[in-house]
């Protein structure tokens, strides 16, 4: 009997420098520099922001980055490399919620994704 295992999309990602992924920590060093150079003022990581609908918490995400813009707008930016379906449901509520005058939502994608695939699993 064969069974199929679906891989996992995280077993990819490597932490690096505190950092969920090697993307994170890229775009991390590369807002580094930027406040160095004062293109923008600041930046925070991993900000975890609630998410409320007529007043009851539906549930809480957790952004890559907040930057803070020397005209004071705010972006915040989401560092990804494979798009689930729950992260996609949890974004569009996200952007339901924060999209405002001074506001502006960036997503980052690593490239070209592809969903998992099935692997054989001898038992």
């Amino acid at each position: 009997m064969t069974y199929y295992q679906q891989n996992n999309y995280y077993s990819n990602a490597k932490k690096t420098d505190g950092y969920d992924s090697k993307l994170e920590a890229g775009y991390a060093q590369e807002l580094a520099l930027r406040v160095k150079a004062k293109d923008i003022k600041s930046w925070e990581a991993q900000k975890t922001l609630d998410l409320i609908v007529n007043d009851y918490r539906v549930c809480t995400y957790r952004i890559d980055f907040v930057i803070y813009h020397n005209d004071d707008t705010i972006e915040y930016v989401e560092t990804k490399g494979y798009p689930t379906p729950v992260w996609r449901l949890k974004w569009k509520l996200f952007k339901a919620l924060y999209t405002a005058e001074g506001v502006k939502l960036t997503v980052v994608y690593q490239g070209k994704f592809k969903p998992p695939k099935a692997r054989k699993v001898k038992l």
